[in-house]
């Protein structure tokens, strides 16, 4: 299945494997500063650390929301990859694989959501393709009897955000907090 936010993203990245390597890094680089330091992490830091010079991160994003955008759509892109690669799991599995992910992107979506409109074609787009990708992951748990039927996937997005949006000592504390969360969610014993 193909996704709205795989074109976006493939039409954006530069053929040459030299200048892909260069926008792959500077995505890398991007996603590790908005985590650190919000919306507002320095472009020059940016560049500095994906190796490349400041002139090179402009030619690939000429202003800062192209690279809010970029690093937003790669993400999603991404969730969407995940969710084909984990859906022959059993239904249950396959749904808190795909929640795990999500919730390590959402570190990162606080900082580059900021910068972004909730109407802008890159976030409908996102938004779009991302519910396509996780949606029929938790439909297909519901049906299994292994998730609750009296909630919908935007109520288990939103959860999951609220979640994320809290501050954790480390990651192992937001994973054992989301991990009681889904509990639950869950409607089987374990």
């Amino acid at each position: 299945m193909t996704f709205p936010v795989g074109e976006i993203v493939a039409s954006r990245r530069p053929h040459r494997k030299d200048a892909a390597r260069n926008y792959d890094a500077l995505l890398d680089a991007a996603r590790e500063a908005f985590a650190e330091h919000g919306s507002d992490a320095s472009l020059e830091d940016i560049a500095r650390r994906a190796g490349v010079g400041i002139g090179t991160l402009y030619r690939n994003f000429p202003t800062r929301r192209d690279l809010f955008e970029s690093v937003y759509a790669s993400d999603v892109n991404e969730l969407c990859r995940v969710a084909q690669e984990v859906a022959a799991l059993e239904p249950w599995e396959a749904l808190t694989a795909w929640l795990r992910r999500f919730a390590g992107y959402m570190v990162t979506k606080r900082a580059v959501r900021e910068a972004l409109n909730d109407e802008s074609e890159i976030f409908q787009a996102c938004r779009e393709s991302m519910y396509a990708a996780g949606g029929p992951l938790f439909e297909r748990a519901q049906a299994a009897g292994e998730a609750r039927k009296d909630m919908d996937f935007v109520d288990l997005l939103r959860m999951v955000a609220g979640i994320t949006a809290t501050a954790f000592d480390d990651d192992a504390q937001r994973d054992r907090v989301l991990a009681i969360a889904l509990d639950g969610v869950r409607t089987t014993a374990r």
